[in-house]
């Protein structure tokens, strides 16, 4: 069944962070904020992991090179000025701001950040468009059930720090895997590894930034930087 990796990704997501919103009264505010800084370290690790891998190659001689740094570079330079000028950020918070109005959470004052925060860590990376596109052309749902299983863990930890905006993350994951799954048809073809690679590297330096927000509240404006993965995915 195409879409059905989607669905399950969208299920183990909601519940994974019902179980922190349920677990959340028992948890101390000084404990909250230590899981949130946490999972932020976390979050860090995991993504310099990624892209360290994408960047250091080994050459003939043995040291090792980086790769691809212009690539990323121009990728995340020109993808900032796109969103900036577009301004996707605004266009998530004020979705946001929709929602906690139309959901009774409207005396909620985290409600926005934890939604904008969740949904740039859950939909932003290889695994959500690969996954997509796998379970789109053949339906082979494996990836984004393995994201699922993550996405679950991740904003449990959030919600359990963050508040119920995170659980409403499910609504952008939803819309944007489900849309990708269902042009999977006519964008497979053109997902060269050269693609999938460069969105990979790249998506993982946004989600780098998603960790800096939730460890240090910088503000990194990174729905802002998301068209970023499109130069990366058209980088020749």
């Amino acid at each position: 069944m195409h879409g059905l990796g989607t669905l399950m990704n969208v299920g183990l997501l909601v519940g994974g962070g019902i179980v922190g919103l349920v677990g959340r009264s028992r948890i101390r505010p000084r404990m909250q904020e230590t899981l949130m800084v946490g999972t932020g370290i976390a979050i860090m690790f995991m993504s310099m992991g990624s892209v360290m891998a994408k960047m250091l190659q080994v050459n003939a001689a043995g040291s090792l090179d980086a790769v691809g740094s212009m690539m990323m570079i121009v990728s995340i330079a020109g993808g900032g000025v796109i969103g900036e000028v577009i301004d996707l950020n605004g266009y998530i918070e004020r979705f946001g701001t929709w929602l906690r109005e139309k959901t009774g959470n409207a005396r909620d004052k985290d409600f926005i950040n934890a939604f904008v925060s969740a949904t740039c860590t859950v939909c932003i990376g290889a695994m959500a468009v690969v996954g997509s596109i796998q379970d789109g052309i053949s339906g082979d749902w494996s990836i984004l059930l393995a994201k699922g299983v993550l996405d679950a863990i991740i904003v449990c930890v959030m919600a359990a720090s963050m508040g119920k905006g995170c659980v409403f993350s499910a609504i952008p994951v939803a819309l944007f895997q489900g849309t990708i799954t269902l042009l999977a048809a006519l964008a497979g073809p053109f997902m060269t590894e050269t693609a999938l690679s460069n969105l990979s590297y790249v998506g993982n330096v946004l989600i780098f930034c998603v960790g800096v927000n939730m460890v240090w509240d910088k503000g990194i404006r990174v729905a802002n930087l998301l068209p970023a993965l499109v130069i990366a995915g058209l980088w020749p």
